[in-house]
């Protein structure tokens, strides 16, 4: 039976909480090499410009196609928060790097087959609430999420700027108000990022 969480059909203009993990639970990033191969690849796609191969030859480019607004990356799995302009934004990103960081995790582990558990899930998020529970559940998953160097945080909490990654919608919600102090908000409840990690993955809301 397909997973109810696998996407059929995307819809334009619109939010999108993305995530996967390992195959078996695997480790998917050894190393700091690993999380910097997965984020440069991120911004060979979604960067102001296109970027080229050693021939010469454009990457495709998506940058006016959809938006990172925040990421994690975890030794055994990812979450994205995106917004996309048409509805083949989100195939085309991760088809791209994840074909790409397979290539490049296999080549270097000496190992075959593929490195993601099944196809990457998503919720479409449609309220403006769950869109910033679900960017302060991103940042919030590590344990010492606020010196975690592989995820968006630093785009919110400092001056840190970059092309490929634009929190500007979300942090327009907060109107002027603190994002670290809504984040530090739940930093002691982490039942409640369990309970909804649990709602994420078998929750009727997943398309």
């Amino acid at each position: 039976m397909p997973s109810r969480n696998r996407i059929k059909q995307y819809q334009n203009q619109s939010f999108y909480h993305l995530y996967n993990r390992g195959v078996n639970k695997r480790r998917i990033f050894l190393d700091d090499q690993d999380y910097a191969v997965f984020l440069n690849l991120l911004k060979r796609y979604l960067d102001t410009k296109p970027v080229e191969d050693e021939k010469g030859r454009e990457y495709e480019w998506l940058h006016d196609r959809m938006e990172l607004l925040a990421f994690v990356l975890m030794p055994n799995h990812w979450h994205m928060l995106v917004f996309q302009e048409d509805a083949q934004a989100i195939t085309r990103l991760l088809m791209g790097v994840g074909t790409s960081y397979t290539t490049y995790f296999n080549k270097k582990y000496k190992r075959i087959g593929p490195l993601f558990q099944d196809r990457y899930k998503a919720s479409h998020i449609t309220q403006d609430n769950y869109l910033l529970h679900i960017s302060r559940y991103i940042h919030l998953n590590p344990k010492n999420y606020k010196s975690w160097e592989f995820s968006s945080l630093s785009y919110y909490n400092s001056n840190k700027t970059a092309g490929w990654m634009r929190p500007e919608r979300i942090l327009e919600l907060f109107e002027g108000k603190d994002y670290m102090s809504f984040v530090a908000d739940y930093e002691e409840q982490r039942e409640i990022m369990d309970k909804l990690k649990y709602e994420l993955a078998n929750g009727s809301d997943l398309i």
